[in-house]
Order: structure tokens, then C-alpha cells, then sequence
């Protein structure tokens, strides 16, 4: 099948950006390729509201240097859309106009519900999160949305952006009153809004700013893992953050770490805006969207063809994009998914090991993944593992629930968990260690016995006798390679258990069928 690939261009206050997406096979869109231009658009606006004829020429110049980038893809469908500070151009009729005739570019201004209602489809298409506020600062405009079990209850635009907020400080870097007079403000205009005031759920936050923000905790934390999307921080990490910054020189500024240069003299108003949203909401946390504008306008495409806007699988769909990435076999992942369930129930009902439902629910995602960094070395699969999953985007999860599975899929010994955790031990309690230790060790077993991927063993009868835990295995054919590997590994099953363990391989001629719950 020939590669299917969009592209948008998505013409802001402050920069201007073309990203093109690749269709996977599942239908989601993957991001292969960003360019960034920082054209600053705002700045050419007159005071009556006009787009300068340089600002006309800027926006134009970098559309013509799009096209390098564009003619290297056989697109399917290209979209060029413009935010605040073209759509409160009063001359926006004949800035299309010339985009038309200049570039060949049609570019469609988004109105102030569309540019809310695009980032809220991002959020929900892309995160766990059921109920919650989104932001989306610009350069010219600020977007919030609120969303109640995945639909949208309510949205609106201010007219005031990281750019134009910048006029409450009179130097680069602001004083205390300039501060807390901003503050006031914000706080005015949030609160206009009932909808907004102590909601006390997540707020969760797109685009550049927000990205910065995250960027420079994660510096300032020294923060193990790869990856932005959904990253969570809290009001005093924003307040940590905003403290920082503002004792600083502003020469210093655009050297911090995890700073973008051309946002080194509008990041402080941006931060004050997510701070004083903070505290109106009276938020739970503080979540950064990757997935923005530019990918909830892709989604409304892909609606068309699927009939709903909302996807009812994130955490699923994200799942089965690594299961095609690194040609993992259903087959056999269903097949150790059902003997892992069986053994699971067993020492659940028994007492041997506490287990709960979510403890399955963990268990079975770490199920589809077990293992896949043998598609890149069978002989360091699980450090492979281990390192894809914890550093690897998943839709639907938290940095600290894509650890834990990270650290159940990977699960080889007790001295290798270790190794793996130990960068992130403060973030368990002892307990939570303890119990990953055991679910992994619960699906490793599980995987040896299907060793050789040809289903041998085709069902297991736990059951106790003479205080020892005896697995009954009926299989069909030569079992001695999966008998080699469970016999191996049974040791750290016998740990998680405490009790000794007795495998008994049995030949059956019997088709069991099976099912997953």
C-alpha cells in the first residue's frame, strides 16, 4: 500500500508551522516532519487593525520556503489555516487573496470557536483524561475549552496572547507589582467566566508556551524519562518555574535550558497565564498536550471516514500502533494473554499473591508489548524493551503509568528490575515495587510458555497439594523447549508466590478454545 501522507500549515501570532503526518495502518496519523518559522505576525498588526504590506510579505516568504519541504511528499490533502492575529486583520480578504495568488496556498481563518473546539479534539483524542479544561495560549489570543466525560460543555477566546501580554512590563524582565498586576487581570478576565471558577479538575495545556514550561521543569528536575506528552506538573512546580525565570538577567533568558530563543521575552506572561488559570480552577494538576490545534484538524478529517470525531480507544489504538511498529504476533499474544489469566485468577483467589482488578488491567497491556525489543535484539530484548516503552509516547497514558508498564514487559530477573527502577525508585512506595517485581515475574512465566511462539501448551490447571503450588500444562507436541524455559524461570514466579512450585507437562489431543475478559 502506497504511503499516505497530510500535511498542514498553521499560521500563528508568533510562528508559523508546516507539519506533515504520515496514515498508519490502524488509521491514526503519525508526525514526520515540523518546520518552525518564527515570523511574528502580531508585530506588523497596526494600530487600526491592518496587516502591514511587510507583514503581508513575511507571511508570504515563508509559505514559498514551505514548499521546499512539501514537494519531497506525495500528498494527499494540504491545509493552511490562520489564527488571531489574521483573523483580526481587518484586511484579511485581501491577505487571502494574496496567500491564493502568491503561494497557491487556499488559507481558511479559523473563527475563535473553531481555533477552541480544535484543541479540545486534540486533548481528548490523544490523553486518558474524561473531564477537564484546556489552554491554549498563542501569541494573540488564549483559548479554553471545558470538557465533561469527553464532550465538549463550553469555549472561548480572550484577546490577549503571550505577545500582546507582554505590554504590562516595562522592561524584559518584570517587577513584583507588574507581576501581580497582571495577575489581577488575568484573574478578572478568567473569572468572567462561571464555567471556569474552582472546577477543580485538570488543566491541560497545548501548544509552545505550555511546551517550554515543561521543558524547563524537566531541565530543572533532571527528569529521567524522554517524552512532553502528558507530562504532569502542579501549581507549585509553575511557581518554581516563574521564580526562576524572573531572577534572571534578561541576557540570561535565552540560554536556559529547554527555552526556545524566540520565546525568551513572552514566556514569563505565558507562565502567569497557566498560574492565575491554576488558581481560578482550582486544578488538580497541570497536563501538557503534544497533540494540538494542527492535529484536531486532522481528526475532523478522519471523522468523515470513521463517523464519530471522538476516538472511543485512545490507550488502545496507541497500543495496537506499537504492535504494528514492531510486527508483534496477535496469535500468540492473545494465546499467553489467556494462560496469564488463568494462573492470575489462581493466586488472586488463593491468597498467594494480593492482586486486585487493576493489577489485571496492568498486566494485560504489559501483555501486547512483552518483550518487543527482540524486533530490534533478541539477545537484550529487555533492556530494549524497557527503554522503547518508558521513552516512547503512548496516547492514553502518564510518564509514570508507561514506567510501570515498561517495567513488567521487560521483567527478565530480580538484578535486571532493579537495574531498570533505580533511577525511578522515589517515584514508588515500597510496596508499588514490590508488586511490579511480582506482575512481571507473573508475566515472564507466562511467556516461557509459549517459548517457541507455537502455542504447545495450550492450557494450565493451577492447583495446590502438600503446601506446593502444582501447574498442570496439557500440551500439544514437543513441549521440552518450553518445558526448559518455564523450568528456568519458575524461581522468581516462586519468590512472588512464596511457595515452591511443581510443573507437570501432560500431552492432550483435545482443541481448547479460549477467550480474553
Amino acid at each position: 500500500m502506497n504511503k499516505q501522507y497530510y500535511a498542514i500549515i498553521d499560521i500563528g501570532s508568533n510562528t508559523m508551522r508546516l507539519v506533515i503526518y504520515l496514515r498508519e495502518k490502524g488509521g491514526r496519523l503519525k508526525e514526520v516532519e515540523n518546520v518552525k518559522a518564527v515570523a511574528r505576525l502580531r508585530t506588523f498588526l497596526d494600530t487600526d487593525h491592518y496587516l502591514t504590506e511587510n507583514g503581508v510579505k513575511r507571511l508570504i516568504t515563508t509559505l514559498n520556503s514551505f514548499h521546499d519541504v512539501l514537494n519531497n511528499y506525495a500528498l494527499e490533502q494540504v491545509e493552511c489555516v490562520a489564527t488571531a492575529t489574521v483573523r483580526q486583520a481587518k484586511n484579511q480578504s485581501e491577505i487571502q487573496a494574496k496567500v491564493k495568488e502568491k503561494t497557491g496556498f487556499k488559507m481558511k481563518i479559523l473563527s475563535e470557536e473553531e481555533e477552541a473546539y480544535y484543541g479540545y479534539l486534540a486533548v481528548v483524542n490523544s490523553t486518558s483524561i474524561h473531564t477537564g479544561i484546556t489552554v491554549d495560549i498563542g501569541g494573540g489570543s488564549t483559548e479554553v475549552t471545558y470538557f465533561e466525560e469527553r464532550e465538549l460543555v463550553a469555549c472561548h477566546s480572550f484577546p490577549f496572547g503571550a505577545l500582546t501580554l507582554k505590554s504590562f512590563f516595562q522592561k524584559e524582565t518584570p517587577t513584583e507589582e507588574e507581576l501581580q498586576k497582571l495577575h489581577l487581570y488575568l484573574s478578572k478576565q478568567f473569572r468572567t467566566l462561571s464555567w471556569l471558577v474552582a472546577k477543580e479538575v485538570p488543566i491541560i495545556a497545548i501548544g509552545g508556551s505550555a511546551r517550554n514550561l515543561v521543558q524547563i521543569d524537566q531541565n530543572m528536575k533532571r527528569y529521567p524519562l524522554a517524552g512532553l506528552h502528558q507530562y504532569k506538573m502542579f501549581d507549585e512546580d509553575i511557581q518554581r518555574v516563574s521564580h526562576y525565570l524572573t531572577s534572571l538577567k534578561p541576557s540570561k533568558l535565552p540560554k536556559v535550558e529547554g527555552l526556545s530563543k524566540d520565546r525568551a521575552d513572552t514566556i514569563i506572561p505565558a507562565i502567569e497565564v497557566f498560574h492565575t488559570l491554576y488558581q481560578t480552577v482550582q486544578a488538580d494538576c497541570f497536563i501538557l498536550s503534544r497533540k494540538g490545534l494542527r492535529d484536531g484538524v486532522f481528526y475532523e478529517q478522519l471523522s468523515k471516514e470513521m463517523g464519530s470525531v471522538i476516538f472511543p480507544n485512545v490507550l488502545e489504538d496507541s497500543i495496537q500502533e506499537l504492535i504494528n511498529d514492531y510486527d508483534l504476533v496477535p496469535k500468540q499474544i492473545f494465546h499467553v494473554q489467556y494462560l496469564t489469566r488463568n494462573l492470575f485468577d489462581f493466586l488472586k483467589e488463593n491468597g498467594l499473591i494480593h492482586l486486585n482488578k487493576q493489577d489485571w488491567e496492568l498486566l494485560k497491556r504489559a501483555s501486547y508489548l512483552c518483550h518487543l525489543g527482540a524486533y530490534i535484539d533478541a539477545e537484550s530484548s529487555a533492556q530494549h524493551t524497557f527503554y522503547l516503552l518508558a521513552n516512547r509516547t503512548i496516547d492514553g497514558l502518564t510518564h509514570k503509568e508507561r514506567l510501570m508498564l515498561a517495567l513488567i514487559a521487560s521483567y527478565k530477573n530480580k538484578t535486571v528490575f532493579k537495574q531498570f527502577i533505580h533511577p525511578y525508585k522515589s517515584w514508588f512506595l515500597k510496596e508499588e515495587r514490590k508488586k511490579l517485581k511480582r506482575l512481571g515475574a507473573l508475566l515472564k512465566f507466562s511467556y516461557c510458555l509459549d517459548a517457541t511462539k507455537r502455542q504447545i501448551v495450550k492450557d494450565i490447571h493451577p492447583y495446590m497439594k502438600n503446601s506446593k503450588l502444582w501447574l498442570e500444562l496439557s500440551c500439544e507436541g514437543d513441549w521440552m523447549p518450553e518445558e526448559y524455559q518455564a523450568e528456568k524461570q519458575k524461581k522468581h514466579l516462586e519468590k512472588a508466590a512464596k511457595t515452591n512450585i511443581e510443573l507437570v507437562f501432560t500431552c492432550t489431543t483435545a482443541k481448547n478454545k479460549f477467550t480474553i475478559n
